[in-house]
């Protein structure tokens, strides 16, 4: 488009310059109407120009509302952060959906509002912002004005009861208790202690303490049962390994297995099996001795038996997998496996294959501790509906009593 117009110009004025030629140039009102037509081309180029940007502009801000609409959702997937009140603290951290938060107040101050408030699915929280306000137990108005910080005698004093604090401000008395305790009643001048354990151990939000709650005055600890220590939040307890830190009593021919809260020492004896003998090969696995040529009985009998020993907390969730056996080196076209032993290993345990060389032992319903179950997977080998050789994989399930 701008080239027509470059070709109109250049005309005009080559005409202007070299008339000598003799060559028919165009008029001016030609020129003038070229002109115009270049110009209408131009306006229709620009308001074409002119819309696609605007399209396109359109186009980036509905993307950009569209990242920042999934960048909102995405960073707020929690509630909104809620501060202690004043004159009070806050417990719990988590802002996220069905957690709680709970509020106490500094001594001296009762709460008004919601005690515990929880994150809702609608990312809102329940209940009413909390306030502290001076709590106020009686007036005193017939006390001067100049007695205004006079100092009220002390209540009898014990290790879950403290004397409160008063004085007189303005002929009003104000009475407050040491962090942990709270103001006994109507009795304002009596300060029992706060028990912790009892108001927050089965919360929405979580226990204070994983074990055992113990209340003390003005506090409380948490415990942890023998085999275990306190973690450093000072609430949770670390299974001891016994084994490795070499607290346990077990022989030289004996193999310690950590448990959860203590130990196990265990021994391997090869099986006793009429028509066959065994010989260990390894600390857990003991293997046939080759059968003679004309004993059929002593073929039929396991080629090997392997041993394994577990640790799990007691009411572990199902199902799940919990071992797995798999041959390594099959010499015949089918493999099959099986659960042996008795009616309370089949209640929680049975067999299934994940593939073709590999079989699982799954935990189908749990277990309460404490227990200690056997469980038997055999591997058959058969080539041709032929048996080729059995293999006993026996694992021993210790259950701890608790579930941590």
């Amino acid at each position: 488009m701008f080239v027509s117009a470059a070709v109109v110009i250049t005309l005009m004025c080559s005409c202007s310059l070299h008339p000598i030629f003799g060559q028919d140039c165009p008029s001016r009102q030609d020129i003038q109407g070229s002109l115009k037509q270049v110009q209408k081309l131009l306006s229709a180029h620009e308001a074409s120009y002119m819309q696609s940007l605007r399209n396109l502009k359109k186009k980036i801000n509905l993307l950009q509302s569209n990242a920042g609409k999934q960048t909102a959702k995405a960073t707020n997937s929690t509630c909104a952060k809620l501060d202690a009140p004043i004159n009070g603290r806050k417990l719990g951290r988590s802002h996220s959906v069905s957690h709680e938060v709970h509020f106490l107040c500094d001594p001296g101050y009762e709460l008004v509002g919601s005690e515990s408030r929880v994150c809702q699915e609608s990312l809102t929280w329940s209940g009413q912002q909390p306030t502290c306000r001076v709590f106020v137990t009686m007036t005193n108005t017939s006390v001067a004005t100049a007695a205004a910080a006079a100092t009220l005698p002390a209540a009898t004093a014990g290790p879950f009861v403290r004397p409160s604090r008063c004085s007189l401000v303005q002929g009003t008395t104000h009475c407050t208790c040491e962090p942990g305790y709270t103001i006994s009643g109507r009795d304002s001048n009596t300060c029992t202690d706060i028990d912790e354990c009892e108001l927050f151990h089965n919360g929405q939000a979580g226990k204070l303490c994983l074990h055992a709650c113990i209340n003390t005055p003005g506090g409380y600890r948490c415990s942890c049962p023998v085999g275990y220590n306190a973690t450093r939040d000072g609430r949770s307890c670390k299974d001891i390994d016994e084994c490795a830190t070499r607290q346990n009593n077990c022989t030289k021919d004996q193999m310690c297995i950590n448990t959860y809260g203590g130990f196990q020492c265990v021994h391997v004896d090869c099986p006793k099996i009429p028509n066959a003998t065994y010989v260990k090969t390894s600390p857990m696995r003991c293997e046939r001795n080759p059968c003679p040529a004309d004993n059929k009985a002593c073929s039929q009998t396991p080629n090997s038996f392997s041993y394994h020993y577990m640790a799990v907390v007691s009411n572990l969730s199902a199902p799940r997998v919990m071992f797995r056996v798999s041959a390594l080196r099959p010499m015949g076209d089918t493999l099959r496996f099986s659960l042996l032993g008795g009616r309370l290993a089949r209640r929680h345990f049975t067999v299934q294959r994940s593939d073709r060389l590999t079989g699982q032992l799954m935990l189908v319903s749990p277990i309460q501790g404490p227990a200690t179950l056997e469980a038997e997977v055999e591997m058959s080998e058969l080539e041709r509906r032929v048996q080729l050789g059995r293999y006993i994989t026996k694992i021993t399930v210790f259950v701890s009593q608790y579930e941590f």
